[in-house]
């Protein structure tokens, strides 16, 4: 008997609910398998976006947010 039907007689031999759950297990080993894409980084995402955000940009926009923030709490 192989590995395959030795899983098939033990599966047969379970609830209905307990054949979900070993359906459930195989389908989560087999996403935990699959190779993962990269990430893309902000840039990358907003690539097609045609939008320059520039180091100023992102202080000013810092300072606009976070400019009347209290530093030290009393």
């Amino acid at each position: 008997m192989n590995l395959e039907q030795a899983v098939l007689d033990k599966l047969r031999a379970l609830l209905p609910v307990q054949q979900q759950e070993v359906l459930d297990f195989a389908e989560f080993l087999q996403q935990k398998n699959m190779t993962k894409k990269p990430l893309k980084s902000v840039k990358g995402l907003c690539a097609d976006l045609k939008v320059d955000i520039t180091e100023e940009d992102i202080a000013q926009a810092r300072q606009e947010m976070w400019g009347n923030f209290p530093r030290q709490i009393v």
